[in-house]
């Protein structure tokens, strides 16, 4: 698909009509032959990656769900079936909304999902989260009810977090929960971030490559780490269950925005005095990339 087919894809939705809360319509009729081949072909590949590396709840809900069935999902069906498990929706959006929005739809068991699908030429890596990004990799869990319950009070404190002035930790903690977690089961570490399980490359990087850390989940600890958008992460925070995961989050975040006011952020590439490390990186990855870069470039 040319860089004009790619524009007139995204532009059906990026000029169509939007909502007070910037919903529109998904135009699921719309979608070409070639868009779900592009669905059904990420599917398979994330799929097969996923075997034995993705927690458990997640893969039961891709057959659940149906998501199996192959094609890009009709949100209104998909949200009837996932209604029925935990009462949350998945409603279409041009592309990312305004935190105002993004926060209201999460703390009303709403959850916005990018109505376009990448390109042929994005396959490997986008930039912005697509249709594959938003329902394959986020909404599985969220017929999870504990996990649900979390992201549901995670919206919720979007309105204080921005009020404090705190929104960039309040971020941190999405990132590294709902993008780019991992939880330790009896049969191992698993994961469970949307933004790993979306990728092939990254799902098996962030679990059986040598490089990053792994480091059991601190709610501040997590709340104070930067981190970075355009590569893998130099850092995975594991949690112990999604039980642990909401009680810890469960809480009055003032006194915790209070302390984090007067703390320096902490690098993504660090280990401090008090992680509870359970793997220790080499980062021979990150090492290694300014010379990856310059080879991107020769070839480019």
């Amino acid at each position: 698909m040319t860089t004009e087919e790619t524009r007139a894809a995204r532009n059906r939705y990026e000029t169509a009509p939007r909502n007070p809360d910037f919903t529109i319509d998904q135009q699921w009729s719309s979608y070409s032959a070639k868009e779900h081949g592009r669905w059904d072909r990420l599917y398979a590949a994330a799929r097969a990656t996923l075997s034995g590396r993705a927690c458990a709840p997640f893969l039961d809900a891709l057959e659940t769900l149906r998501l199996s069935e192959g094609g890009i999902p009709d949100m209104r069906e998909l949200s009837d079936r996932l209604a029925g498990f935990t009462g949350w929706r998945v409603v279409p959006v041009a592309g990312l909304v305004p935190d105002e929005a993004f926060f209201d739809h999460l703390a009303n068991r709403r959850f916005p999902a990018g109505a376009f699908i990448r390109s042929e030429a994005e396959m490997a890596y986008l930039e912005e989260p697509d249709i594959f990004h938003d329902v394959f990799g986020h909404v599985p869990l969220l017929a999870d009810p504990t996990y649900a319950a979390y992201l549901e009070a995670y919206g919720k404190g979007g309105a204080r977090a921005m009020e404090r002035g705190r929104l960039k930790n309040l971020a941190r903690l999405y990132w590294y929960t709902v993008e780019f977690g991992l939880i330790d089961t009896p049969e191992g570490l698993r994961l469970f971030g949307a933004g790993i399980m979306s990728s092939t490359a990254e799902s098996v990087f962030a679990l059986e490559d040598a490089s990053p850390h792994r480091i059991r989940f601190d709610l501040e600890r997590v709340m104070r780490t930067d981190y970075v958008i355009d590569d893998f992460q130099q850092t995975y925070f594991v949690i112990d269950s999604f039980e642990s995961l909401l009680e810890a989050s469960y809480r009055d975040f003032g006194p915790l925005y209070d302390r984090l006011a007067t703390l320096e952020a902490i690098a993504p590439d660090r280990i401090e005095a008090g992680d509870d490390v359970i793997s220790a990186g080499t980062l021979e990855y990150f090492a290694d990339r300014p010379r990856r870069a310059r080879a991107e470039g020769e070839d480019a």
